[in-house]
């Protein structure tokens, strides 16, 4: 297991001259607190660690980090590498109410790793690899600091398993942190989202004690409890041993391409695809923008790209229900070099490190929405985000399809009047406002994938209306103290508010 966390763009400055983005108040950890937890693992409190265990992803932190700034440092960072050390470090931040926040790979693009009150990362890099394999049920046994490709070359070559969830991150993400945000893979509609895939959960809860949530095919013992934890985002509990769903590694691999003159003939083309019971791996419709920057196209047309895997005669059947949904809708065939050239550069993160060093704000966001308001939802948010001044562009492709709609998955950019932080930081947050706003009020759902972190927060009250009085519930039954990742999903922090003002 070699894999380690990948920042996601240098800083402009030495790590001895940057300052913290965002303004909190913080506990005072003691020396006693210090050598405590030091005596249970591993701990560090270089300059070095605290900085690079206080960002992830997200587009807007990639401004700060190139204008030396660090959205908020924790104090120390600490690497257990077994459950009864994770229970340890919580039950004594339990004890001295300090902070806990949970980073693994660190690939989240909303700031949900953040350390918004400071206190203790856990850095679960170390509890890490894959425990046991019931090769018969085709059960996963893994803690949650392993990283994709560490997962799937161990059961590839060792059991001839694979558990499908490919998401863009999946060399830089970790098994903790698809489900702490209820992350989808690439290959989403032939496998599911992690929800699907994920059997059970061992979790370390905010008083340190320990519970499983059970791993059995099909239980009804009361409400589903693994599904409680998946999303939570680290403010319900700590992961720290998972059990997964795997499936034979696929006999066979067959690809088509089609294109559309209109992007609601290649919708149809889906939906009806979907309904009929064809659930490829891959289903990814690019609008015209898209389409032209990715796949040659002429500006005036979509492209739909299509895989799958498996055993040959099922293969062959989903193609087919596919292939006749598309002629049906006015879909013409194209070269399947198309779906050949999406996998070699479909991890490729590079154009948005290079345009925000230029001074451009780029970022995407996914939705998920019912098929009938899929073309309504499109055309809301590309217009939406048009509308704010600097915007250069917007586009978007759907990336999963389900029964009964898709996620529709937009790309933005826009060079804001002046380059300066404030500039980038004030295009940002309007660009952001219009294209969620327009979201929810056209009939699409808060997050399809990248969860919620710090930028969505500001939505998710109007996103779940009363249910998120439900969620607060939850979170104040079992984490009183306001332990775990405070701050997040809205839930009120008795530790204060943050801004970015």
């Amino acid at each position: 297991m070699t894999t380690k966390s990948t920042p996601p763009i240098e800083f402009s400055q030495s790590v001895g001259e940057l300052t913290d983005r965002i303004k909190t108040k913080a506990t005072t950890l003691s020396k006693d607190f210090l050598n405590s937890l030091g005596a249970v693992c591993p701990s560090s409190t270089t300059v070095e660690d605290l900085v690079e265990h206080s960002r992830d992803w997200w587009p807007l932190a990639m401004h700060w980090s190139l204008n030396g700034k660090t959205p908020r440092r924790s104090d120390v960072v600490c690497r257990p590498t077994s459950t009864e050390q994770v229970s340890e470090v919580v039950s004594l931040c339990a004890k001295n109410s300090v902070p806990v926040t949970v980073s693994g790979g660190r690939s989240g693009v909303c700031g949900a790793a953040v350390p918004l009150f400071a206190g203790v990362v856990i850095d679960t890099t170390n509890l890490c690899g894959v425990v046991s394999v019931d090769q018969i049920s085709g059960l996963i046994e893994v803690r949650p600091g392993t990283f994709g490709p560490d997962l799937e070359n161990e059961i590839n070559s060792k059991y001839k398993l694979s558990v499908g969830h490919f998401p863009q991150s999946f060399d830089i993400s970790t098994v903790g942190g698809w489900i702490g945000s209820r992350g989808a893979g690439q290959y989403s509609t032939r496998y599911g989202k992690i929800d699907d895939m994920v059997a059970g959960l061992e979790i370390v809860l905010a008083d340190g004690s320990v519970i499983l949530t059970g791993t059995e095919p099909a239980g009804a013992a009361g409400p589903n409890l693994t599904s409680l934890f998946i999303g939570s985002e680290g403010t319900l509990g700590v992961i720290t041993k998972v059990w997964l769903r795997a499936h034979p590694l696929p006999a066979v691999t067959k690809k088509a391409a089609f294109r559309f003159e209109t992007f609601a003939d290649a919708v149809e083309t889906m939906r009806t695809a979907i309904r009929n019971g064809a659930t490829p791996a891959v289903l990814r419709l690019y609008d015209e923008r898209e389409s032209k920057r990715s796949h040659g196209g002429d500006g005036k047309t979509c492209t739909l790209l299509v895989l799958d895997e498996g055993v040959e005669v099922l293969i062959d059947a989903t193609l087919k229900i596919v292939g006749d949904a598309a002629i049906n809708n006015h879909g013409q065939p194209a070269e399947t070099e198309l779906v050949d050239n999406w996998l070699h550069h479909r991890n490729d993160t590079s154009g948005l490190q290079a345009l925000s060093k230029k001074g451009f704000v780029i970022d995407t966001m996914e939705v998920a929405v019912a098929w009938s308001r899929v073309n309504e939802v499109a055309d809301a948010v590309r217009q939406s985000i048009m509308q704010v001044s600097g915007a250069r562009s917007a586009s978007c492709h759907i990336s999963h399809s389900y029964l009964d709609g898709a996620c529709i998955y937009f790309t933005f950019a826009a060079e804001p009047k002046e380059k300066n932080l404030e500039s980038i930081e004030n295009t940002y947050t309007q660009i952001w406002d219009a294209a969620q706003n327009a979201a929810l009020q056209s009939g699409a759902n808060l997050s399809h994938h990248h969860g919620v972190g710090i930028n969505r927060a500001k939505y998710i009250k109007r996103a779940l209306g009363p249910a998120h009085d439900v969620l607060s519930a939850i979170k104040k039954s079992l984490d009183p103290q306001d332990i775990l990742n405070p701050g997040k999903l809205a839930f009120a922090s008795k530790r204060g508010e943050f801004n970015l003002d």
